[in-house]
């Protein structure tokens, strides 16, 4: 059984165009093919890139928060409440006036007092600064150092600038040891996310992170095993060059260095817009969708690598909408926080003014008696 369906996913048509088989694609003199052996390396790797940033976060990034003034708030640890804790566990972290009001009478305390626990339960769960900072920086480090080894594998080849050298001589296309170490450590970065992403901040648009994470190593699993290796490397190097940059602004929001953060959020905006909502669909996908056939018939790799491309792009799309919701809040407000981020809640004394601010960008003025409040664009 085992066999057979080994058998049926490596079928030559699936991965092939017109009469090649894998026995055309044997290394020779001077002809070095991609195979899939070749990725098992990934895992181990992962590791180590899991190693090395556990070892870069505490050696490097927490210094660097301290010396950019990254201060932790203080946290109240909330007092022992089983009825509100069964309450928060199973049924919201934000009560309405109507539950706190329950509340209040189950556990003979005030509204105040209620109202109180839940925010400081909400910021338990909620990760520290600190911890967001890290990760900007770790990503921020790889996805420099992945651009600029993405420009060094590339800037000499002829499909850097001729799109349609990316399929001549395809698939017998050899694998340069570039593009080895270029896809081997790009896809055990991504894979070291997968599995520290339960662990890692999660993010309003955390659904969209895992279908990126996992559509990215299928895609470059699949490209590796089919040969799609020099539109490969082309579509790692434009989702770098944008990253770099989103990193980045996130470490100068943490550190409150807010005109840095907001200049560069405005060039990545710029720059996120251009490579993954004009170059990825007009330039990569056109290469992809249009000019293979002009080389050989259409057949199952062609469509389902397309059809990730396009999974790609929707999220892209989805991604471009935060991003200029951000823009809106840059030019008609304020830019002070990541729009998919969960933040922290402000603790504040008993009678004082508390001013938030809500997911949508509005300005939020309650009163220390827990009850009234009002919402300003």
């Amino acid at each position: 059984m085992i066999g057979m369906i080994g058998e049926w996913l490596w079928w030559d048509r699936l991965w092939l165009p017109g009469n090649l088989t894998w026995a055309d694609l044997k290394d020779e003199e001077g002809l070095v093919y991609a195979r899939v052996s070749h990725l098992y390396v990934t895992v181990p790797y992962a590791l180590v890139f899991l190693l090395v940033r556990y070892l870069f976060e505490r050696l490097i990034a927490t210094p660097l928060a301290a010396l950019l003034g990254v201060s932790e708030k203080t946290r109240y640890k909330v007092e022992r409440n089983a009825v509100l804790e069964h309450y928060f566990i199973t049924k919201s972290k934000n009560p309405g006036q109507a539950d706190i009001d329950g509340l209040c009478k189950k556990c003979s305390w005030s509204n105040r007092q209620v109202e109180r626990w839940f925010r400081r339960r909400r910021n338990q769960d909620r990760p520290s600064v600190l911890k967001k900072f890290r990760e900007a920086s770790w990503r921020m480090v790889f996805y420099l150092g992945a651009f600029i080894g993405g420009i060094i594998a590339l800037y000499d080849k002829p499909w850097f600038y001729n799109l349609r050298e990316v399929w001549n001589g395809y698939p017998k296309q050899s694998m340069l040891e570039s593009q080895y170490w270029y896809y081997i450590v790009e896809m055990s970065f991504y894979l070291s996310l997968v599995l520290r992403i339960t662990f890692d901040v999660k993010r309003k648009d955390f659904k969209e992170q895992i279908i990126h994470h996992w559509a990215t190593l299928t895609l470059l699993a699949f490209s590796w095993c089919g040969n799609y290796i020099r539109v490969g490397t082309l579509v790692m190097l434009i989702h770098d060059s944008s990253d770099i940059l989103l990193e980045s602004a996130k470490i100068f929001n943490y550190a409150k260095w807010e005109r840095t953060c907001n200049g560069i959020f405005v060039v990545f905006a710029v720059i996120f817009i251009v490579t993954r909502l004009i170059i990825f669909p007009f330039w990569i996908i056109h290469c992809t969708w249009v000019y293979p056939p002009d080389y050989y018939p259409p057949f199952f790799g062609y469509y389902f690598f397309n059809f990730m491309l396009v999974i790609l792009l929707m999220l892209h799309i989805f991604w471009a909408y935060l991003i200029l919701r951000m823009v809106k809040m840059f030019i008609f407000g304020s830019l002070t926080k990541d729009e998919r981020s969960d933040n922290e809640e402000d603790e504040e004394e008993e009678g004082e003014t508390s001013v938030t601010e809500d997911n949508d960008g509005h300005v939020k003025v309650t009163n220390g008696c827990g009850g009234g409040g009002a919402n300003h664009h």
